[in-house]
C-alpha cells in the first residue's frame, strides 16, 4: 500500500464515520425529546447521543490534515511551514475535542470550549481567505475540485457553529434532567424548539459531506486533454 492509498483510505473512513456518526446522533436525539419517556430513559438516550457525537467531531478535526496531505500528493505543493501547520492541526484539534468531551463540566472543559468556538471561526475565515488567494494565484489550476472541497468544508464548520448557537436550551434541559428535577411542559417545549432550529444545519452538513464525496470521486477539472468538462456532466456520468 502506497502513501497515497493509505491517505485515500483514511479520507474515506473519516467520511464514513463522520456521516454515519452524525446520523446516529440525529436519530438518538429524538428520544431525548420525548416527554412520555422517563427521565432515566431520556438520559440514557442523551448519553448515547453525546458519546456517539465524539466520533464525527474527531473525524472533522482530522479531515483537513488528511486532505492537506492528499492535496500535496495530487500536486498542490505547500511550503514547509504550511505542511508543518497542516500536520499539527489534527493532533491539536483532536486533543482539544477529546478533552472537552472527557472533562465535561469542569473549568478546563469550559475554557477549552470557548477556545474551540473561536478557533472554529478562525478556521472558517482562514479557509475561505486562503482558498480565494490560492485560486487567484493559480495554485488550483488543474485541480479546482480541491478548492470546492475546501470551501464546502468551511461551510460544514460554520454549520457546526450554528448548531452550537441554537443548542443551549436543549443542553439546559439535559442538565435539569440529570439533576433529578421534574421537567415542565415549558422545559420540554424549549428543548424541542432548540433542536428544531439546529436540525436544518445538521442536514446541510449531510448534503455538504455528500458533495465532498462526489467531488473527491469525480475530480472535475477545468480542462482534460484540451477539452472543457463541466462538473454536471461528470456527476451525471458518475451516477449513470
Amino acid at each position: 500500500m502506497t502513501a497515497h492509498d493509505l491517505f485515500i483510505l483514511l479520507h474515506l473512513l473519516l467520511f464514513v464515520y463522520w456521516l454515519g456518526g452524525d446520523i446516529g446522533v440525529f436519530y438518538s436525539s429524538k428520544f431525548v425529546l420525548k416527554p412520555e419517556l422517563s427521565n432515566e430513559a431520556r438520559l440514557t438516550s442523551a448519553k448515547i447521543m453525546l458519546n456517539l457525537d465524539l466520533v464525527p467531531r474527531i473525524c472533522m478535526a482530522m479531515t483537513l490534515t488528511v486532505g492537506g496531505v492528499l492535496s500535496e500528493l495530487y500536486g498542490v505543493t505547500h511550503p514547509t511551514w504550511q505542511m508543518v501547520g497542516i500536520s499539527l492541526l489534527a493532533p491539536f484539534w483532536v486533543t482539544m475535542v477529546v478533552l472537552i468531551h472527557m472533562k465535561e463540566g469542569t473549568p478546563l472543559a469550559r475554557i477549552l470550549t470557548r477556545i474551540d468556538y473561536w478557533f472554529r471561526w478562525l478556521m472558517v475565515t482562514g479557509l475561505l481567505v486562503s482558498t480565494w488567494y490560492s485560486w487567484s494565484i493559480g495554485r488550483f489550476e488543474g485541480t479546482p475540485w480541491l478548492a470546492y472541497k475546501l470551501m464546502i468544508f468551511a461551510v460544514l464548520v460554520f454549520c457546526g457553529l450554528m448548531i452550537r448557537i441554537f443548542l443551549p436550551p436543549y443542553i439546559t434541559g439535559l442538565h435539569k434532567m440529570g439533576s433529578g428535577q421534574q421537567m415542565t411542559d415549558e422545559d420540554n417545549a424549549a428543548m424541542i424548539s432548540s433542536m428544531s432550529k439546529a436540525r436544518p444545519w445538521v442536514k446541510v452538513i449531510w448534503v455538504g459531506l455528500l458533495l465532498e464525496a462526489i467531488l473527491g470521486i469525480v475530480k472535475p477539472y477545468n480542462k482534460i486533454d484540451g477539452d472543457s468538462v463541466l462538473l454536471l456532466e461528470k456527476m451525471v456520468a458518475f451516477f449513470v
